[in-house]
């Protein structure tokens, strides 16, 4: 009787039901959306929803930073960095779509390269129709470890979320912005 008792047992924890308690007895019933997240599966509505593509506007795909003192002279860059690469995902939550959009690209030095940290400024943007829903700037850190080899990087905003729309109306862009135009009275760096 007690071995009959702990196979019961034991049939009840591996019987996968997602919590439905000893053979299924008892416990929450879990959606076919629950069960396929907790799996790490992708349903197959999931790949056929609306995702919009990302793209790069002109001109700003590169990213160049001079020494002080030597915009535009080629022979003062410090780094120019460039965009290779862009894409995303999406997810849906409460009325929100959600997406992580990534970018990756390189940094290749200049002969005014140094090692350390770099600070490139990429900006995320959503439009719906022309109107802006989301716009933030992110100022990212690169390491150079040397200044005979270009360095690749990976950045991504996991967290750009829109009022789901209810058409494919939606523009994502993604690219360095250095923000407004510096006045002629102020220097650059």
């Amino acid at each position: 009787l007690a071995a009959a008792g702990l196979m019961l047992v034991a049939a009840g924890c591996q019987s996968g039901d997602g919590g439905g308690g000893i053979m299924g007895i008892g416990g929450a019933q879990k959606s076919p959306a629950e069960r396929a997240a907790e799996e790490g599966k992708v349903l197959a509505s999931e790949l056929m929803a609306y995702c919009p593509r990302v793209s790069l506007r002109e001109g700003t795909a590169y990213f160049t930073t001079y020494a002080k003192g030597g915009e535009d002279d080629k022979s003062k860059v410090i780094y120019q960095a460039s965009i290779t690469d862009v894409t995303r995902s999406c997810s849906r939550s409460n009325g929100q779509l959600v997406m992580n959009v990534a970018v990756a690209g390189r940094v290749v030095p200049g002969p005014m390269g140094a090692t350390g940290t770099i600070t490139m400024p990429i900006r995320i943007a959503v439009t719906d129709a022309g109107n802006v829903v989301y716009s933030q700037i992110h100022n990212f850190q690169v390491q150079i470890g040397s200044t005979a080899a270009a360095t690749q990087f990976v950045f991504n905003d996991p967290n750009v979320a829109v009022p789901e729309p209810g058409a494919a109306t939606l523009q994502v862009f993604a690219g360095y912005d250095e923000g407004p135009p510096a006045k002629k009275t102020a220097r650059r760096n």
